[in-house]
């Protein structure tokens, strides 16, 4: 049997799933992330710039570059291991380091990540996060940890992955502008396993920021709604009114319905990101497969208090949009409608009033058939008289009496002369 030719991106495709593994991390250990956002609409922005930025990073620690066009690596850079995803908006950077300082979240982590290198970064911080990996101590050093690193009013905790390790965390951003996690491990917990939980976390924090572009988004979009909803029920209203004028109240819609589009089209990409992005965060914090441990609140919990009204409010101003649309479009139609039957009455108007004008016209011209008619009879009878005239003195018949006899066929002739005219005018 001959060879079947392979799908040009058969294999492309099939390496796509394994593109992106999960670290492999043993406790104690420490990881510092970052994810770069370039402002604008960054999803059509221009990607080599974030892959010369990866080089450059790996330039200075004398690490092999990633293949052209590449969109993850995972490598070594000195005594630590690096990370690099890109994404639709945005690029992430993951440093891992063995063990952990004395110092609870020291800064320091972010060293392998040059200040000036960071300066040139294509883009803005979206997010930043210090994670401390270490093995589980006792419940109360745990406890204590906790006291000591995180706000308690916004800390989640969970125990996940069956008991395999405990994590942590306040959502808030420290002293030295970073996120903190902690990840209390089990003795007998993997590096794989680890390196998942640690991964599952950062993507939670990531996409839980991400998302949060939305609301942002639906706040801005908030005053223009409002403005736009009064001014589409105000010309609803006016479409009452019969002494309103309808195109004028059409003009004014169709601005109305011309803003709302435009505001439509420019949040369309956001809050359909959003909503892919807000999945993730609930898959990926499901997949942690959370119990709950010391009944202190778990992130599942955190997200449903604080980030899913949030999210809500992102989805109420987009049906608010979609609905506030649909509702201009309605009106336009209805009112064009209005305007179409006006402008049908107009014309009717007008064909009646030029019904009339025809039929005084036919007419007046019918009155001026039978003046010319007399008109020409008249001249003809005369020029008739005179060529006859002769006759008079041959028949001895006068005059007068010879113009009343010419007279009667001379008018019957001219007038068959002219309906003839007529009826060959009319026929073309």
């Amino acid at each position: 049997m001959p060879p079947i030719d392979d799908h040009p991106m058969r294999y492309k495709l099939a390496n796509e799933l394994h593109a992106r593994p999960f670290p492999s991390m043993s406790a104690p250990c420490t990881a510092a992330y970052i994810a770069i956002k370039q402002s604008g609409k960054s999803a059509t922005r221009d990607r080599t710039l974030d892959l010369d930025h990866l080089i450059a990073l790996l330039d200075r620690h004398g690490a092999p570059h990633p293949q052209p066009g590449a969109t993850h690596y995972y490598g070594q850079i000195g005594r630590h291991w690096l990370k690099w995803e890109q994404h639709t908006e945005f690029v992430t950077y993951t440093v891992f380091s063995e063990g952990v300082g004395d110092r609870a979240f020291d800064p320091c982590a972010f060293d392998p990540f040059p200040a000036d290198w960071l300066a040139v970064a294509p883009g803005v911080t979206m997010t930043s996060a210090l994670l401390r990996i270490e093995v589980e101590d006792t419940e109360s050093k745990i406890v204590q940890r906790l006291q000591d690193w995180f706000v308690p009013e916004s800390l989640a905790v969970s125990s996940v992955l069956d008991g395999a390790a405990v994590v942590a965390g306040d959502f808030r951003i420290d002293t030295s502008g970073h996120q903190r996690f902690a990840v209390f491990v089990a003795p007998d917990t993997g590096a794989r396993r680890i390196g998942r939980i640690v991964q599952r976390l950062c993507e939670v924090e990531t996409y839980k920021t991400m998302s949060m572009l939305g609301f942002a988004r639906s706040r801005e979009l908030g005053p223009d709604l409002n403005r736009l909803d009064t001014q589409l029920t105000s010309l609803v209203g006016n479409m009452r009114d019969a002494d309103a004028e309808a195109e004028k109240t059409l003009r004014e819609l169709l601005t109305v319905s011309a803003e709302l589009e435009t505001l439509s089209a420019e949040s369309a990409f956001r809050f359909g990101a959003t909503g892919a992005y807000e999945a993730i965060v609930d898959q990926r914090i499901n997949a942690l497969r959370e119990e709950r441990y010391l009944g202190r609140q778990s992130f599942g919990e955190f997200m449903m208090r604080r980030y899913e009204p949030a999210m809500r409010t992102v989805k109420s101003a987009e049906r608010r949009l979609e609905a506030m649309t649909s509702r201009s479009i309605r009106v336009s139609n209805l009112l064009r409608t209005r305007v179409d039957v006006e402008r049908s009455a107009q014309n009717q108007a007008l064909l009646e009033s030029m019904d009339k004008r025809s039929d005084l016209q036919l007419r007046l011209q019918r009155t001026v058939e039978g003046l010319s008619v007399v008109a020409i009879s008249y001249y003809a009878v005369s020029l008739a008289a005179y060529v006859l005239y002769p006759v008079t003195e041959l028949t001895g018949i006068s005059k007068g009496m010879l113009t009343a006899l010419v007279a009667l066929p001379v008018v019957g002739l001219v007038w068959y002369m002219v309906r003839r005219i007529r009826s060959s005018v009319e026929g073309k």
